[in-house]
């Protein structure tokens, strides 16, 4: 039994065969004069037949303003869940083939307690962003790398994934759905985040019967509380994030909660997050909890060879890009912790942080500090204005990078 929308449209891929296929015009003003009633219908299949009382309510309180931008206080937009309308669902079985995607009202999914993905960790996430031109249209940034990072894990993790342009498809059906969610222009972007889990039901270790593909979306700001003010690291020699022959280098849901001690212990102390070093020698830079990290030395940057232990940055990629053309020397080779310590600038980047600059890391009680007054280095500025300029379609997007929804 499949899940349906409330409404009396279906929304699919065309390539799906199934339901309805709505222009992007039509598609956000349906959904908008339909989204109250929406909001506590009952879903078949796999989704909650009654959404939570607290998506519900979150939802609905948010349900006013116009077809093409919710009533919200986007000037205190920070980096928390904010239910948004509809999301995305799409099945495959033991076969392999992913078919009948399709939009549903935000809210749970069912899942058997012996799902794959609840008992040995069978999932992978992805993150990117969605931006609000001045003109109205919608700018995705390489969302083609989000989609082949998934396979790679995909295949990694013994699971069946979306194809490129199944994935593609899905996001972009999901954004333009949550339209009035994407937030105006300077305010924040829409986070969308894809995921890929073992939702079938099994005992033993294996792979699942079943995969449950999913896309929900999100009204975001800064990731850090203090937005771009340079950010404080410490650096963990007890924990490590990933070794040699394990999964650090793809998106599965256990490298992040593996995590979460260090990041609290180290917030504690009054830190942004945690710095980890290489597990074999304890003396190389891996990265961040949730993001890459460059140093900068004259006119050299530098950021941690990918080993098999450290996740392949979509962000990372198109930041060494635009350093290079910016006339930058640019190498990716084993760093230090003491050469980290010697850096003229440090800066981690990510789909969540984009490129926060660091003003200080702690290592063994000793404190460095970057730069001065708190303030973000010159590099640092430039290349976050570079990044920013293309992700946001303020600057023409001469590398290819971008993808307009209109």
């Amino acid at each position: 039994m499949e899940p349906r929308t409330c409404a009396a449209h279906r929304f699919a891929s065309p390539a799906s065969g199934h339901g309805t296929v709505l222009s992007s015009r039509l598609l956000p003003r349906l959904i908008w004069s339909r989204s109250t009633r929406c909001a506590a219908s009952s879903l078949r299949g796999s989704v909650a037949r009654r959404r939570s009382r607290f998506s519900t309510l979150m939802t609905t309180a948010y349900n006013t303003g116009s077809p093409d931008l919710v009533d919200f206080n986007w000037d205190d937009l920070g980096f928390q869940l904010v239910p948004t309308d509809f999301m995305y669902l799409m099945r495959c079985s033991s076969d392999g083939v992913f078919t009948k995607g399709e939009l549903v009202p935000y809210g749970p999914i069912e899942l058997n307690p012996a799902a794959a993905v609840l008992n040995y960790g069978q999932g992978l996430l992805e993150g990117l962003r969605a931006h609000r031109k001045g003109d109205g249209s919608i700018l995705l940034f390489r969302p083609q790398e989000n989609a082949l990072r998934m396979r790679i894990g995909a295949d990694r993790l013994c699971m069946p994934a979306p194809s490129v342009e199944q994935f593609l498809e899905a996001v972009k059906l999901t954004v333009l759905a949550n339209k009035r969610w994407v937030p105006p222009t300077g305010k924040g972007s829409l986070y969308i985040r894809p995921q890929l889990i073992g939702s079938g039901a099994i005992l033993g270790v294996a792979p699942a019967p079943e995969y449950t593909f999913i896309v929900f979306v999100c009204p975001v700001g800064h990731y850090f509380k203090d937005g771009l003010s340079p950010i404080s690291l410490l650096t963990e020699e007890e924990y490590h994030r990933a070794a040699p022959g394990g999964t650090g280098d793809i998106k599965t849901i256990g490298n992040y909660a593996s995590v979460v001690s260090a990041q609290r212990r180290a917030r504690e102390k009054g830190h942004s997050d945690v710095l980890y070093l290489d597990p074999v020698h304890n003396k190389f830079v891996e990265e961040v909890s949730s993001c890459n990290i460059f140093m900068v030395k004259g006119n050299v940057i530098s950021t941690p060879l990918l080993t098999g232990t450290i996740l392949p940055g979509i962000t990372r990629k198109s930041v060494i890009g635009i350093a290079q053309n910016l006339g930058f020397q640019v190498e990716e080779r084993n760093i230090t912790i003491d050469e980290l310590l010697g850096a003229d600038e440090v800066f981690c980047t990510g789909t969540a942080v984009v490129l926060s600059p660091v003003g200080t890391i702690t290592y063994r009680e000793r404190k460095v500090e970057y730069g001065k007054n708190q303030e973000a280095g010159v590099v640092s500025q430039q290349l976050y204005a570079a990044f920013t300029a293309i992700q946001k379609g303020l600057l023409e997007d001469s590398m290819g990078w971008t993808l307009q929804l209109n």
